[in-house]
């Protein structure tokens, strides 16, 4: 399957929506997760809206946990999940402002990155006045 047809692919979805869509398939809330893992809800949360990534450890974990390999969860290649079946053109749209939405979180996510930047610039400047 290409990758613009891959539901679960790298062009499609980050490790967050491919765990999340895992763990759903896996019948396991986030509670019940970070429970088995020894994390805390939060952490799922965060991995999951690609906030942050789970250690490798803990991706091996995951894994097993919701049967599909660590190679699937990092880039959608290899054992893992079908993509979810879709009917109609409400699901075209959904797929559509799904795909402005990881644009978006995109854009915020290296607008971030800049800010950062910037602050840290900032700091150091601000010390080298003093």
């Amino acid at each position: 399957m290409n990758d613009e047809n891959d539901w679960f692919g790298p062009e499609a979805a980050t490790l967050g929506d491919r765990l999340a869509g895992a763990r759903e398939a896996a019948g396991m809330t986030q509670s019940q997760l970070a429970r088995r893992l020894g994390v805390k809800k939060a952490t799922i949360a965060a991995w999951e809206n690609d906030l942050s990534e789970p250690r490798a450890n803990r991706l091996s974990m995951i894994a097993g946990m919701v049967n599909v390999s660590i190679m699937w969860l990092l880039t959608g290649e290899g054992e893992g999940m079908e993509a979810p079946i879709e009917d109609g053109e409400a699901n075209l749209e959904l797929g559509s402002a799904v795909a402005e939405l990881r644009a978006i979180r995109g854009e915020m996510r290296a607008c971030a990155e800049r800010t950062a930047r910037l602050e840290k610039k900032l700091r150091l400047m601000l010390e080298q006045g003093k």
